[in-house]
């Protein structure tokens, strides 16, 4: 079934919990399908890609910012498929959480598959696309690299590469031309300033207890001088006793 290919999104979280929306299905777009790359403050920062095909969102993280060099090849590590829905979420995930961290929306816009049957394409593992988006413009590839053996049982880790295609768009010896932009194109807000606007939402939103009012104390009772002793009697002096002749 369809709804199959968000299973394993649902499964790792909590909604009583995290902000994230509940992974549904979306409507199949037409030619101009949307993208999204999220800048996420988990364990550790990366980039999370996300191109909508087929109702959902194809997900990969990638470990650095997008490099507009040609020549420097970005890891891009496959995840779960995620919901449509997710293409507007920023905000942050509680710790503890599945991915437990600020969320900011890096860049979005639109995709177009250079093939014909981007399906296949992504299937065979060599995707070309041209994105037209606030940050990322122009020709781009997603080549999947040979898949290593995790051990008996485990589900290999399927790593690709996203490369900028040469083009108009393309900055040759400058791999880092994007690392600078560091603000939503939806709130305009820093990773920071997401985080404690959050914070501030949380705290908002707790059912506020009344503090039990103070019972005024009671006055001080004044100590009691303790009583005075009396002074011993003076003992009388002995008879002195009466000698015999």
């Amino acid at each position: 079934m369809p709804a199959s290919r968000l299973t394993p999104y649902n499964k790792k979280r909590d909604f009583a919990v995290t902000p994230e929306p509940p992974g549904r299905i979306g409507k199949s777009a037409g030619k101009k399908r949307r993208f999204v790359i999220q800048r996420h403050a988990a364990t550790r920062l990366h980039f999370d890609l996300r191109l909508e095909l087929d109702g959902v969102y194809k997900s990969w993280a990638v470990t650095k910012p997008p490099s507009l060099d040609p020549a420097t090849k970005r890891l891009a590590v496959e995840v779960e498929d995620h919901p449509i829905d997710y293409g507007t979420f920023e905000g942050t995930i509680p710790q503890g959480e599945y991915g437990g961290g600020t969320v900011q929306l890096w860049d979005n816009g639109t995709w177009t598959p250079q093939g014909d049957n981007p399906q296949r394409d992504l299937a065979r593992g060599s995707l070309k696309v041209c994105f037209d988006g606030k940050r990322m413009h122009g020709g781009w590839a997603l080549i999947r690299l040979r898949d290593k053996d995790t051990g008996f049982r485990k589900q290999p880790r399927h790593n690709w590469l996203l490369i900028k295609e040469t083009d108009e768009y393309a900055k040759p010896g400058e791999p880092d031309a994007l690392a600078s932009e560091v603000t939503s194109v939806k709130s305009g807000r820093t990773l920071e300033e997401i985080a404690s606007r959050s914070r501030k939402v949380w705290h908002s939103n707790r059912s506020e207890k009344k503090e039990p009012e103070a019972k005024p104390r009671a006055a001080a009772t004044r100590a009691k001088a303790p009583a005075k002793r009396k002074a011993p009697a003076a003992a009388k002096p002995a008879a002195k006793k009466k000698l015999r002749k």
